[in-house]
């Protein structure tokens, strides 16, 4: 039977997008010791009349079709978060251990990778999309030093230090409000990282760790969080609403 070219274009596509999750999994986790695991990830929803197209299978020039019918492999029918959450194993199962990691990869090609936040990891700052632009032109704008930035379609996140609660408690409380819409992934959080989708999309660098670097450089919380309560506070909905 004569193969499809669209299906076969799919393939590959396929192919290549499960091998780089896979290589920025061991990346991650084995030569920049940051721990990680893999998501809980999407499946394709209850065929209709007009079924639509699992999102492993789109071209990388529809990212807007990406998670089209697309709904979390949790058990939790109105999940907030889409693919985007450890679900099995747990939170406590992240690890640096590359053997895991490719068993873990292997097994679940089209997993996204959950970097476990806090301790020894990076921690992160994220806002919604519109204020994390806001805030990144400002501290390009004093010149400040910026580490990796995560992007998807409705919030940023940029990695920071580890910090702990009563750190980051004390920094909290010298600010006259905070706004609702920031999330503060510390100790016991985490964060999805590229090249992984979920239900909001694909996430992607907006800042890209250097190339070659041994483990990404990162700025202490202090030094981003003025810029990032502002950006919040002065978007619209960019500081009450709580975009996923």
């Amino acid at each position: 039977m004569r193969e499809i070219p669209g299906r076969r274009r799919r393939l590959r596509f396929r192919r290549k997008a499960r091998s780089a999750r896979l290589d920025a999994a061991v990346t991650f986790g084995a030569e920049w010791n940051w721990p990680v695991l893999p998501g809980a990830g999407l499946e394709e929803a209850p065929r209709t009349a007009t079924p639509p197209r699992p999102w492993a299978a789109v071209d990388p020039e529809e990212p807007s079709r990406a998670v089209a019918g697309a709904v979390c492999r949790c058990p939790d029918p109105d999940c907030v978060v889409p693919g985007a959450h450890p679900y099995d194993p747990g939170l406590l199962a992240a690890t640096t251990d590359e053997r895991m990691i490719r068993w873990w990869w292997t097994t679940r090609p089209d997993a996204p990778v959950v970097l476990a936040t806090g301790g020894r990891a990076p921690c992160a700052v994220s806002l919604p999309a519109a204020a994390g632009a806001r805030a990144l032109a400002a501290l390009d704008a004093t010149g400040m030093r910026l580490g990796p930035v995560v992007a998807t379609p409705t919030r940023w996140s940029i990695l920071v230090a580890p910090y702990g609660l009563e750190r980051l408690g004390e920094l909290l409380y010298a600010k006259d409000s905070v706004p609702s819409s920031l999330r503060f992934h510390g100790e016991g959080g985490y964060l999805l990282l590229p090249p992984s989708v979920a239900g909001t999309g694909r996430v992607r660098w907006e800042r890209a760790p250097l190339a070659g670097s041994a483990r990404p450089w990162l700025p202490d919380v202090e030094a981003v969080v003025d810029a990032l309560v502002e950006a919040s506070t002065n978007t619209p909905d960019g500081g009450s609403r709580l975009a996923y």
